[in-house]
């Protein structure tokens, strides 16, 4: 188990030590969407669902859901994030809303689990202002698709 940060060497959870880490830029960006029905789509883009703007309350819980990811997941840290910006945007040819999660800060370690936070927790808020009108709506393609900053580097998915 020592290849794993997250284990010591009797295979127990511990919470990494950060403290020697250099204090760099760091960032992470995070993808997934909501796959929802045609009508459900509509509904989205035309403004006509009955809890409000599906979209803008979406974009303010997955920044919420950013800025509490050390109280949903047990061993990340407690960051002082500097900006996370999501976006959504409905693509009605693939039946999706399609959300963007991007994570900053200086620290002295990443933010990508806030960046996939933010992408779940407004999936999830799709999902729940819409669930009324579609039970088939399904949530995916939750995936990390950049990270920059320290000693590991670059990353590049997709």
């Amino acid at each position: 188990m020592s290849d794993l940060t997250h284990f010591d060497d009797a295979g127990r959870a511990r919470m990494v030590d950060v403290g020697d880490k250099d204090i760099t830029e760091r960032s992470a960006t995070a993808r997934g969407s909501v796959y929802c029905s045609t009508d459900t789509i509509a509904l989205i883009r035309s403004g006509g669902v009955k809890k409000g703007d599906v979209l803008s309350v979406a974009r303010l819980a997955g920044i919420m859901g950013a800025k509490r990811t050390p109280e949903l997941i047990p061993l990340c840290h407690p960051l002082a994030l500097t900006s996370v910006a999501v976006d959504l945007t409905v693509d009605p040819d693939r039946k999706a809303v399609d959300i963007e999660a991007t994570c900053k800060l200086k620290g002295r370690t990443g933010v990508e689990m806030e960046a996939l936070t933010a992408v779940s927790v407004a999936a999830l808020t799709v999902y729940d202002m819409v669930k009324a009108v579609d039970r088939t709506m399904r949530i995916g393609d939750v995936r990390l698709v950049h990270k920059a900053g320290g000693k590991s580097g670059e990353f590049r998915g997709e």
